[in-house]
């Protein structure tokens, strides 16, 4: 498992201990990610680690100092569950949703967004550019926090967010059900020049990484943003707002 790099994002949900956390689990709670301590390797912690393994939720292994940081009681015990601020939905209330609708599906999928911020102003766009949902995969990403929730401006109460293992399989599942898949990209075709109606998936990269090669080769199309200033990128929330305006006046015709 890969050592924690980031910082957590304050008024996160954690959840301490090690009953706790595995009654978190059983429960059924939507849980982000497990910080573990380093050699931490009895009973209790090899039972959450099957039931993080079970729900694919990401571990991540921690020096005591680390832990001591996140906590908020001072008796983590060795592990600390970050809970998601939301419930996630499924793939398949998004399809459901569209088909209620009676319009042609439009999701988002997210690749390596690693700012709550970014995400939460994403789903915003979503919500208001008409998608029918946002999927984000569950590793190297950050999940629906307190804070993605604030940034989000409401639009968490309305549009799902699914949380897959593996982005690329999903963009091949989705692609058996109708859908095509564009990606955006800084080395596509204008994203003008190409028909971007019926059922389609729009998939963003972070500003750094980028969409990842095995996900971007799963993509039908991909798009580049027209710009004629002097830096050669947009801030990840702001290339998702544009290009899905694009999209949204394509579909209005």
């Amino acid at each position: 498992m890969e050592k924690e790099k980031e910082t957590r994002e304050p008024n996160e949900f954690i959840i301490e201990g090690r009953n706790p956390v595995i009654e978190a689990f059983r429960s059924g709670k939507a849980i982000d990610r497990v910080y573990i301590q380093d050699g931490c390797q009895d009973g209790p912690i090899q039972t959450i680690k099957r039931e993080a393994r079970k729900k694919g939720t990401p571990i991540k292994y921690v020096a005591r100092e680390r832990l001591g940081q996140i906590s908020e009681t001072g008796r983590h015990q060795g592990v600390i569950a970050c809970a998601a601020a939301y419930e996630y939905a499924e793939v398949e209330d998004m399809l459901r949703l569209a088909e209620e609708k009676g319009e042609p599906p439009f999701l988002f999928l997210l690749d390596n967004i690693e700012d709550p911020h970014n995400l939460g102003a994403i789903i915003r766009t979503a919500n208001l550019a008409g998608a029918h949902g946002v999927i984000i995969p569950k590793n190297r990403a950050v999940g629906l926090t307190a804070a993605v929730a604030r940034a989000s401006a409401g639009a968490l109460n309305y549009t799902p967010v699914a949380r897959v293992t593996n982005l690329a399989a999903a963009i091949t599942e989705l692609k058996k059900k109708g859908l095509w898949f564009v990606c955006a990209h800084m080395d596509g075709e204008s994203m003008y020049s190409l028909n971007l109606k019926g059922p389609i998936g729009m998939v963003i990269g972070s500003e750094g990484e980028g969409v990842g090669r095995l996900v971007m080769e799963k993509c039908d199309m991909t798009a580049s943003i027209p710009m004629k200033g002097n830096i050669d990128s947009l801030n990840a929330s702001v290339a998702a707002g544009v290009l899905a305006y694009e999209i949204l006046r394509q579909r209005l015709g």
